[in-house]
């Protein structure tokens, strides 16, 4: 089995929560010390807020609300890893700080998505989130989603210049060969999480990722992928991620993937509602829903047979 380098113990499932909103569109602090609670019980080694966090439709106070509930309700569980990316290295460096104040093990940053700068000027920002907040920086490859690819020799020279600063999560096809050339260009030291759901997790474990981080709504099939990928079973890890990989080629957007996974929470009685922040974009319709419901009993099924 390879070995995975971990310095403070970031790696395995890492969760990404949702953010639960009330009738009123107001954050729903209830849901999401339950969400929490669940994921952990579950079997989650740590959470994370994320893109699919819904934290651009966040005010600057609500993420920041966000983190503070997020890492007390994990507190002494496991780490909490808080997206801290913006527009501006300014923004940024706000959320990174209020993350550390409260008790955040690391922080992810997407580059700014509206403004088309260079390598050295993505460096400057990334460096600074990670330098002034004292915080190890996931350095988020969104462009799957939104916003441009980072270059491979950018990433490498974060790795090198930052040192144990600095982890990855590329999302920006194709997600194995830049593993592998992530890997390559920094001698084997980058630590990657798979960032894709799940969908490439077992082709980026091959690669050397040393972790995943996809929404909690499945955290019962991503453990025990995770489990099976770590003891070298790879006809468990098949088995599970065939049906996952179903459910998560559903999702073809960013609204999707948040659609889908709060109608799957809701599903599972943990909100008690599926409702976003609008605007909202296509996020397919009753039949798309009936087709998760009958994939996700599927992977379940798959899930408790190997139990």
């Amino acid at each position: 089995m390879t070995e995975r380098t971990n310095p403070g113990g970031l790696g395995g499932v890492i969760s990404v929560v949702q953010t639960p909103f009330d009738d009123n569109d107001e954050l729903d602090p209830r849901s999401h010390r339950r969400q929490v609670d669940w994921l952990f019980a579950e079997g989650t080694d740590g959470v994370v807020t994320g893109m699919v966090s819904e934290v651009l439709r966040l005010s600057s106070d609500e993420r920041d609300e966000l983190a503070s509930l997020t890492c007390e309700a994990a507190a002494g569980r496991g780490p909490v890893i808080v997206s801290v990316g913006a527009e501006s290295t300014q923004t940024a460096v706000r959320h990174a700080r209020h993350a550390a104040k409260a008790g955040a093990n690391a922080v992810m940053a997407v580059p700014p998505a509206l403004t088309a700068v260079g390598d050295d000027e993505l460096f400057g920002y990334f460096a600074t989130i990670a330098e002034t907040s004292g915080l190890p920086v996931v350095v988020q490859d969104a462009s799957g989603y939104v916003g441009r690819s980072l270059s491979i020799e950018l990433q490498a020279r974060l790795f090198w210049e930052l040192g144990d600063l600095a982890l990855f999560k590329p999302e920006s096809p194709p997600i194995g060969p830049k593993v592998t050339a992530l890997r390559q260009a920094t001698d084997g030291g980058a630590r990657i999480f798979e960032g894709t759901g799940g969908l490439h997790l077992i082709d980026s474990y091959r690669r050397g990722a040393i972790g995943t981080m996809p929404a909690g709504d499945l955290v019962w099939a991503m453990v025990p992928l995770w489990q099976a990928l770590r003891r070298g079973d790879f006809e468990r890890a098949y088995a599970i991620g065939g049906p996952l990989a179903m459910v998560i080629t559903l999702q073809s957007s960013l609204d999707t993937f948040v659609a889908i996974e709060k109608h799957n929470l809701v599903r599972q009685g943990i909100f008690p509602s599926a409702r976003m922040r609008g605007p909202v974009g296509t996020i397919g319709d009753e039949l798309t829903l009936a087709e998760v419901d009958r994939l996700v009993d599927r992977l379940r099924s798959v899930v408790d047979a190997g139990e």
